[in-house]
């Protein structure tokens, strides 16, 4: 079975060079053509050093204009920018208690980060897969040094809190006098389906993270904004974690150029979303969450063992070079399969109807 399962994966990558259609995310970019990418889109004449100036600091700039904020310092990760942000509030503060959600991206992914590293006590604000809410706030007892929340929630299925439930929450953390953090990794794709300016989004918190990578497509790298003050803080944090390379010129090139050329089509990228899987919804053995989507991404659930559904997919890669999932895992019903779906360029460069039709073929092969 373990050879089974290495043989199909070694498949897929194999097949994955040869595909010229994708349904999920950018595609395909072949790593020599994605450097000379970013190569092209670099525009400063002055190499960062440190972090400073050049390409960096022109991003910062960039950053902060769109969330409204007084500083932002460009960090080599998401996880970097996060914690360094966490604590810093926390040195500000009389008490080591910060409050996230029980499937947020600290709990989930960081193996025990924030306690291990940084000794901060975690509270859970739910363990339900849905937004925060105020309500799980004020279930909290005592100070917090800050309160974050996620959008949208990944590991719930990219969920969203309404903008009155967001608006609330944002209310009632600045009544208690506990900052609130914003984990923005995917703060672009969020702002369509709120339909508001990212900074009056930013504006209802007192720090924010968002990622270059994720939908903008960038290398890697991230941002935290907010306060001047907290953000130089922040960069102490950065080198105490051995985030000051000699040079971060491709990681800001990279998120330039996604901010220039990506972030103008994430209404696009949501606007395909909920008809893309409005069609999915709509086939037999088939189901979508959330529907209709909150951002451009989703989960796919298909009634057919992930095994199966699995070789199928990797069947159509090596006989027709369309890619149609990343790769399926078991879902939490017995027999069911799931895979995320982000629409990114490669989604729409084909007719939705065609990518529907692809699908049902899809479950039907894994079916028979």
């Amino acid at each position: 079975m373990v050879d089974d399962v290495a043989d199909l994966a070694e498949r897929r990558r194999v097949a994955r060079g040869r595909c010229t259609r994708w349904l999920p995310g950018h595609g395909d970019i072949r790593p020599a053509a994605w450097l000379a990418e970013t190569a092209a889109a670099a525009t400063e004449p002055d190499l960062d050093r440190y972090g400073e100036g050049g390409e960096v600091a022109a991003l910062e700039r960039e950053v902060c204009e769109l969330l409204g904020t007084e500083a932002a310092a460009f960090m080599p990760s998401g996880v970097m920018a996060q914690q360094a942000a966490l604590r810093s509030w926390v040195e500000r503060s009389t008490t080591d208690a910060v409050a996230v959600h029980a499937l947020s991206h600290f709990v989930l992914h960081e193996l025990d980060a924030l306690p291990q590293l940084h000794r901060l006590r975690v509270q859970h604000l739910t363990h339900e897969p849905r937004p925060a809410t105020a309500a799980d706030l004020d279930a909290i007892p005592g100070p917090l040094a800050a309160v974050s929340i996620e959008l949208p929630l990944r590991d719930a299925g990219y969920l969203l809190p309404t903008w009155e439930e967001l608006l609330v929450l944002s209310e009632r953390a600045r009544s208690r006098g506990v900052p609130l953090h914003l984990d923005g990794a995917r703060l672009w794709e969020s702002q369509p389906c709120y339909g508001r300016p990212l900074a009056e989004i930013a504006s209802l918190a007192d720090s924010v993270y968002v990622s270059f990578y994720k939908g903008l497509g960038g290398l890697a790298g991230a941002a935290l904004a907010g306060p001047a003050d907290l953000v130089a803080q922040a960069r102490r944090w950065r080198l105490r974690h051995g985030g000051t390379l000699f040079t971060l010129l491709p990681y800001a090139v990279a998120a330039r150029h996604g901010l220039a050329t990506r972030l103008p089509r994430m209404p696009a990228y949501f606007a395909r979303a909920r008809e893309l899987a409005a069609g999915l919804a709509a086939l037999d053995g088939v189901r979508v969450l959330p529907q209709p989507p909150h951002t451009n991404a989703f989960r796919v659930f298909v009634d057919v063992p992930p095994d199966r559904l699995e070789e199928a997919t990797v069947r159509v890669m090596e006989t027709e070079g369309v890619a149609l999932a990343h790769g399926w895992r078991a879902a939490e019903v017995p027999g069911w399969a799931m895979t995320e779906l982000t629409v990114g360029d490669a989604t729409l460069e084909w007719a939705v109807a065609e990518q529907v039709a692809a699908v049902r073929e899809l479950v039907s092969a894994a079916s028979r």
